[in-house]
């Protein structure tokens, strides 16, 4: 299905007003473009620590209303949560691994 922008849907001269706007306005194109990728797991990680670095700093806003600096914040811990769950765990060293680690390191 096709959408059709018209001209008074986004005007030329429309530019961002502030930071924060700025902020709010990738932050949500970051979010939508979120899992869109099939296949794409380390992009979508990368995608993900991206969006909750835009979530920190719209919370850091000092312009920011403090319902919004709340939501941000919540919104940043909830993606970090996500981010440590899904990011790749380094392989533990095997039994062998570490033996001959600890007689090297003696």
């Amino acid at each position: 299905m096709t959408t059709a922008f018209s001209a008074p849907d986004f005007p030329e001269s429309a530019a961002p007003s502030s930071q924060s706007d700025l902020l709010v306005s990738a932050a949500l194109h970051l979010m939508s473009h979120y899992g869109t990728r099939p296949g794409a797991d380390g992009a979508c990680l990368k995608l993900a620590c991206v969006i909750e670095r835009h979530l920190k700093a719209l919370a850091a806003l000092p312009q920011l209303s403090p319902v919004l600096q709340g939501t941000c914040t919540q919104l940043a811990e909830q993606w970090a949560s996500h981010i440590d769950a899904y990011s790749p765990r380094p392989a533990r060293p095997g039994l062998l691994a570490r033996a001959l680690a600890g007689t090297v390191a003696a």
